[in-house]
């Protein structure tokens, strides 16, 4: 069997993996959020071989263009619906107060590292009219 063997000089090599390398960290660097891409380029920072790094840096150009076109879908991250469902699990009366709160209306206090956040909602309920 006659095989072949292309030879690509060493400097080609190397001058292709840092345009891959470039136009990776590239496609990280135009996302409109601030910091975005910066935990992905760190990740990959940590391969060891450019192979590695090379392959990081396109799954992760990738998974940012999906996610700007709004087609990442993480299992399980359907927080919205989550936090929603849970508001059933209260009377009647307080449900549509929870989906308030769920939704961001009224105003929150404290954070998760201090043991939780308290979100709180007012309403003003008129006093029921005295009998005649």
């Amino acid at each position: 069997m006659n095989t072949r063997t292309l030879s690509v000089p060493l400097h080609l090599r190397v001058l292709l993996g840092t345009f891959l390398l470039a136009a990776g960290a590239a496609a990280l660097a135009t996302d409109a959020r601030p910091g975005a891409g910066a935990s992905e380029q760190a990740s990959c920072a940590r391969h060891t071989s450019a192979e590695d790094r090379k392959t990081c840096l396109r799954e992760a150009g990738a998974a940012k263009a999906e996610a700007r076109r709004g087609e990442l879908r993480v299992p399980g991250a359907d927080y919205e619906h989550n936090s929603m469902q849970r508001c059933q699990a209260l009377p009647a009366d307080d449900q549509e107060a929870c989906r308030a709160r769920v939704r961001g209306e009224g105003t929150s206090s404290g954070s998760v590292e201090g043991g939780g956040i308290y979100r709180e909602t007012r309403e003003i309920v008129p006093a029921p009219a005295p009998p005649p």
